[in-house]
């Protein structure tokens, strides 16, 4: 990005997007992990029974298989988007050189913008269903201490966060590791007590693709389903600590969903192997709030039932943990590059950590557990999915097929796979969620409110580029900097440890060469 005179940056960054201190250390293993660690936290554990609510019935599967595909074909555009631009930041790079020929920072500042609401939004899902499996070992717990439940624990996050964060890596192994443990066991549970009738007996025209009940049914478990896939993209927001990012990034992204598909399916159909579809729609049953726990005291007992929501409890703190330690930078960085408002880039004196966003996001995030808490957990699921469909993933579609024709000179040693059917099944996917929304949710307008929350933050920008005279007060900023030097060789990868391809020629994974044939240079600004 071009140094601006109008805000705070890294001095001396080197070009390309690879900051100062960023060591390419994260090989494909770590990176797979790191984006199944975000993938799979208590999501599943409180989306199967929503997931069965929309589909009414066991045919609930179809949504993690349809969300699966979704987020595959997803996948392939973040794959290309990451190897080709391997800096820090994921989608702010791309949006960023992508549409800074006709729009300047507008399109990178809304992504930072949507961020502050749908990264504590997904965070809160976190808080509701930590307290709704704290109510099967608090059966007597009444909605007032859920609430003061939930908003201390938002509160306890945030406190443990407001300091240095040197030791947290070793931290997350250890929760991730007692997620995995949790996962496990519910798996394991379900199939020693596996009923293939319960499983597998379907109702009365389950199937009937004509009805439009099915399609309104099939949007909401949609989006559900890529909600519970959401992470695969984690790899690419670390583009610039990548090893090799060229092959490590699209082969991460691909390994885990797929890696991820296969726990989620074992979870759901043991699940519903194991409990009555017909109980998670029954709010008095345990199955309803904590089915995991349901599973386990039908298979081992109440008092395994009460170790695993134990270990689910503790997953629960891991993806908040987590997310807000990762969310908070995101503001933070882009106020250090310029790209959003001054106050988000301070530090704290002494801890050295994003005081401003930490707070926002943690506030941000204890409003919506209060309203999933008095609405329902779909509600707030549909909300930040709606968001996010607009800034980020119908924008870094098209953003694809902007630098292919922008940039045809991009190193790019990925090339998405049938170019460019994927990213006709993502924007099929994609705009079935979003155009289903309010059917999906009725009575919730969650696409008047995604769209109210895109029109302020327009306003916002206006307000902000007017302050720091940037376009539309001021020129456009043009940036290539991944076309030549640094950049260029970082998205080529560290050759030296099995990178692909030479520095003159083609090296895309799939045959393809770096450059779009025929393409034209960048129009001139």
């Amino acid at each position: 990005m071009a140094e601006s005179a109008h805000g705070p940056s890294d001095q001396g960054a080197p070009p390309g997007g690879q900051r100062a201190g960023f060591v390419r250390s994260i090989g494909l293993f770590q990176a797979t992990a790191l984006n199944m660690s975000q993938m799979c936290g208590i999501g599943p554990f409180v989306t199967i029974p929503l997931m069965v609510a929309a589909f009414a019935g066991p045919q609930a599967v179809l949504g993690f298989v349809a969300g699966a595909v979704l987020a595959l074909a997803d996948g392939l555009v973040w794959a290309e988007l990451g190897a080709s631009l391997p800096g820090a930041g994921g989608s702010y790079v791309y949006l960023r050189q992508a549409f800074q020929y006709r729009t300047g920072k507008l399109m990178p500042f809304l992504f930072v913008w949507t961020a502050m609401l749908n990264i504590p939004l997904a965070m809160s899902t976190g808080v509701i269903g930590f307290v709704q499996y704290l109510g099967y070992l608090w059966p007597g717990m009444t909605p007032l201490q859920g609430d003061l439940t939930g908003l201390v624990l938002t509160v306890l996050v945030v406190a443990l966060l407001w300091g240095r964060v040197e030791h947290m890596a070793r931290l997350n192994v250890v929760l991730w590791c007692v997620m995995l443990a949790s996962v496990v066991l519910v798996i394991v549970a379900a199939y020693t007590h596996f009923s293939p009738g319960r499983a597998f007996t379907y109702p009365a025209h389950a199937f009937e693709l004509t009805s439009n009940h099915f399609w309104i049914g099939f949007a909401a478990g949609l989006t559900i389903g890529i909600y519970d896939y959401g992470g695969y993209w984690t790899s690419a927001y670390l583009g610039a600590e990548i090893k090799n990012p060229g092959r490590t990034l699209p082969r991460s992204i691909v390994y885990s969903i797929l890696g991820i598909m296969v726990i989620y399916l074992l979870l759901q159909i043991g699940t519903l192997g194991v409990v009555d579809w017909q109980d998670m729609l029954d709010p008095d049953s345990a199955a309803s709030s904590s089915v995991a726990s349901a599973v386990l005291e039908r298979t081992w007992g109440r008092g395994a039932a009460n170790a695993v929501t134990v270990l689910i409890l503790v997953t629960a703190v891991a993806s908040l943990f987590t997310g807000l330690l990762g969310g908070s930078r995101v503001p933070y960085d882009a106020a250090r590059e310029g790209v959003f408002f001054r106050p988000f880039g301070r530090l704290h004196r002494r801890h050295r950590f994003p005081v401003l966003a930490l707070v926002v996001m943690g506030a941000v995030g204890g409003a919506g557990f209060l309203l999933g808490r008095h609405t329902d957990l779909q509600t707030i699921i549909q909300l930040l999915t709606t968001v996010m469909v607009l800034v980020q993933a119908l924008a870094q579609i098209l953003a694809l097929s902007v630098l292919r024709r922008r940039q045809p000179g991009l190193r790019r040693p990925y090339r998405m796979w049938l170019y460019p059917l994927p990213s006709l099944v993502a924007l099929v996917g994609w705009l079935v969620i979003y155009g289903y929304a309010d059917k999906a949710s009725p009575g919730r307008h969650p696409i008047e409110w995604s769209l109210a929350w895109v029109a302020a933050g327009c306003v916002a920008f206006v307000l902000w580029a007017r302050h720091e005279k940037v376009w539309p007060f001021g020129p456009r900023e043009i940036s290539e900097e991944y076309l030549t030097g640094a950049g260029a060789a970082d998205a080529a990868g560290d050759r030296g440890e099995g990178g692909e391809g030479s520095a003159g020629g083609g090296g895309g994974t799939d045959g393809e060469p770096d450059a779009d044939p025929g393409g034209k240079a960048p129009a001139p600004v």
